[in-house]
């Protein structure tokens, strides 16, 4: 009988989870949605309880208990405070949350810019995990004061799962505490920050076993968390962050292999990498990959699809599959229009979220469809930006392509043709979820490594190759989109681009 590999995603509005064969079939799928809270303008926030009751189910519609192990992959940086009872404090502070502005330039005040940067691969950002600690210890003194411990999203449930305070590195390289080239906890960080290290939880290479579920029947999915028995059961993997789960799920792993290239809510390029590089400008993001001894660095333009979910809600009146369709009847170049896609402020090139987006090149001939194929090609653009950064020399030959906005042939075209990049297209969707679950097969020790599974698995469906007539058009356009980031934010100036560099 085959392999039952389950991976789970815990997403920013829905938990997802898949049941994975040994070949790389998908047996079983199933999901649950659940809401992000705003409280006030630019928070996001979210109950953890909302993320293991969605688990439960998904679990329970899986037939977990059955499965040979489990893999945890989730959205990134978001703080969960816990109490001494393990018990959540307030609701968690997401990666999208855009609070901690003072606290950030704090950070980057008692460790250095360069020093940070060397040590984590990354500026102090907002949607980081240190500066919402400094927040609760600026505006909540009395729930700081009762941190007993502190998790990421997907280690939440692992907690409920399991009983286990328990990450992994890749995950855990977006906190701001990581030092990333030695994949451990910073002690220089954690004293300059005043955070205990009793707080943070074991730190985990992303295939190993991180504790065990089910080993009380059906208790833990009832919702007990205490520290389980690890002679039975079903072994769950430390697992990675969405984004380095993802890479794992599409088999963009070594410096040598594809790019992963992400059209969700925001898009991503990422490239696996085989030694810690970064950039010294902390333009892109560098971080530990779901493999040991390997990195890779990320690329991320914060409004990909929500930029075509934000103008198809300003346009009111029809839905996204009759505005593409409007879109491809729109010469490549939108007959002039470009769109800068910096709606939440923006972070690679440009780690700015104070910059916004804007429509430039509007005359009265224009209507809806140049709108949005200029949206489509301003996201490409911007995602043009980053795999410059990611792959200065260009010797990638291939992106991996996932996400909601990947089911769209037009845009696939658009991206294929401004990045010059073939992009291949991968038999399973929930790449983060198939990256979890065969992270829990190699903790099984079902696969020898992670580049096995990943090869007995992953299935390519079909390639776009980059249309030659396209590419000539976007050429030019790309070098006056490079223009508009002053424009929009005349304050941040223009910035001296510099290339990615290995330390010593």
């Amino acid at each position: 009988m085959s392999a039952r590999l389950v991976g789970l995603d815990v997403g920013t509005s829905s938990l997802k989870g898949l049941v994975l064969s040994e070949e790389g079939r998908v047996l079983a799928q199933a999901s649950r949605d659940y809401p992000v809270a705003t409280p006030r303008p630019g928070w996001a926030e979210q109950d953890p309880e909302l993320w293991w009751e969605a688990a439960q189910a998904v679990l329970a519609e899986l037939d977990a208990p059955r499965a040979d192990a489990i893999g945890l992959a989730g959205q990134m940086h978001g703080l969960v405070a816990l109490d001494a009872g393990g018990r959540s404090l307030r609701p968690a502070i997401l990666w999208n949350d855009a609070r901690t502005g003072a606290q950030c330039a704090e950070i980057e005040r008692r460790v250095g810019v360069e020093r940070l940067v060397a040590l984590t691969g990354n500026r102090a950002l907002a949607g980081f995990t240190a500066p919402k600690l400094l927040w609760m210890a600026e505006h909540e003194p009395d729930l700081h004061a009762r941190i007993a411990s502190i998790l990421l999203p997907k280690d939440y449930v692992r907690l409920r799962l399991t009983g286990e305070h328990a990450s992994d590195v890749a995950d855990l390289s977006g906190t701001l505490l990581l030092d990333v080239a030695a994949r451990d906890w910073s002690a220089e960080l954690l004293d300059a920050l005043s955070i205990p290290r009793e707080w943070l939880p074991r730190v985990l290479e992303s295939a190993e076993v991180s504790g065990v579920a089910f080993t009380g029947g059906s208790d833990s999915l009832a919702g007990g968390s205490a520290r389980h028995d690890r002679s039975g059961g079903v072994p769950v993997a430390a697992g990675a962050g969405d984004q380095a789960a993802g890479a794992v799920g599409v088999g963009a792993l070594g410096s040598g292999g594809p790019l992963s290239l992400v059209l969700g809510t925001s898009g991503v390029v990422f490239g696996g990498e085989d030694a810690y590089r970064f950039d010294p400008d902390g333009r892109v993001h560098a971080f530990c990959h779901a493999l040991p001894g390997t990195w890779h660095t990320m690329g991320v333009v914060l409004s990909a699809g929500g930029a075509l979910a934000w103008l198809q809600q300003a346009l009111g009146d029809a839905s996204i599959e009759a505005l593409l369709q409007e879109a491809a009847a729109v010469a490549p170049g939108a007959d002039g229009v470009l769109f800068a896609p910096y709606l939440a402020g923006e972070r690679t090139p440009h780690p700015d979220p104070d910059v916004r987006g804007g429509f430039v090149g509007l005359s009265l001939q224009h209507g809806r469809g140049q709108l949005v194929r200029a949206v489509l090609e301003g996201v490409a653009f911007a995602l043009r930006e980053s795999l410059l950064l990611v792959d200065p020399q260009r010797t990638r030959t291939v992106a991996r392509v996932s996400g909601g906005g990947a089911r769209s042939p037009l845009w696939l075209e658009i991206v294929a043709a401004v990045l010059d990049l073939p992009l291949e297209l991968c038999a399973v969707t929930e790449a983060a979820a198939q990256g979890a679950a065969l992270l829990g097969g190699v903790a099984a020790g079902l696969f020898p490594d992670v580049h096995t599974a990943a090869r007995a698995t992953v299935r390519l469906e079909r390639t776009v190759t980059p249309r030659r007539d396209w590419v000539e058009t976007y050429g030019p356009l790309a070098a006056r989109y490079a223009e508009l980031y002053p424009a929009l934010h005349p304050l941040a100036g223009s910035r001296e681009r510099g290339s990615l560099t290995r330390p010593g």
